[in-house]
């Protein structure tokens, strides 16, 4: 009597080839969809090794779900297509959560002019204040230090407080340096900046001076504008060029 032969598993191996490229192709345009959707969702190092593990969770699972000895095709489209979209959900909210995040940052730059807001193409753009003036809180050596833009200042001026809280003592500079201001004469201590920050603006060695009076505000002069590729005032908007 002749045999007849076993009946092979539902799903050959072409077969489970074909599903695996289909699951790798639709998950890499998927990702490639979310990126252009939320552009910023994944720039951060976190967000981009988070998505590569689920990704590789997704790939793991359909390649377990491909290669079980019985496979229903049904069954296991329904089930990649659950961790597919579990994949989506957690890309999209990394986007919400930056969109959350600028939209926070831009209302308190309109509340606190002196933050500042980044705009899209990089720079930094400050509102005026309700003096008329122009303040950038900035960080100089790891320490924050409220500015006021002063153009016509040829550099950055230190108010002596400020100086000792970003590290240079009173007792160690060298009052040498003669300016002349619409209030007279007045001594400045020349020194350098290790490094200034205007937001995501950074320069670092940046010439500065100490002044040898109080002063109700440090200025932030040509020393540091001159830096910048660019700047202007747009009605009551700073906008600083990196």
């Amino acid at each position: 009597m002749a045999r007849t032969p076993p009946s092979s598993p539902q799903g050959t191996g072409p077969n489970r080839l074909f599903w695996f490229l289909v699951v790798a192709v639709g998950l890499t345009g998927l990702v490639v969809w979310l990126a252009n959707r939320y552009p910023n969702a994944l720039d951060s190092r976190e967000a981009m090794i988070n998505i590569t593990r689920y990704g590789a969770i997704l790939l793991l699972v359909a390649s377990g779900i491909l290669g079980s000895r019985t496979l229903n095709v049904k069954k296991a489209v329904r089930d990649i297509a659950i961790w597919i979209a579990i994949v989506a959900g957690l890309v999209a909210l990394y986007g919400f959560r930056y969109e959350l995040e600028t939209l926070a940052l831009r209302v308190a730059g309109e509340l606190e002019p002196a933050r500042g807001n980044e705009t899209v193409g990089g720079e930094m753009l400050y509102r005026r204040s309700a003096d008329g003036h122009f303040y950038i809180d900035a960080m100089v050596n790891g320490r924050p230090v409220r500015f006021l833009v002063d153009t016509g200042a040829s550099e950055i001026v230190l108010s002596p407080d400020d100086a000792a809280r970003v590290g240079f003592e009173r007792s160690g500079l060298v009052f040498n340096k003669r300016y002349q201001t619409a209030n007279g004469t007045g001594w400045g201590a020349p020194v350098t900046l290790r490094y200034i920050a205007a937001g995501t603006i950074r320069f670092d060695d940046v010439t500065a001076s100490v002044n040898n009076a109080s002063m109700s505000e440090s200025l932030l002069g040509m020393t540091f504008l001159d830096r910048l590729s660019g700047f202007e005032v747009s009605g009551d908007s700073l906008i600083l060029r990196p």
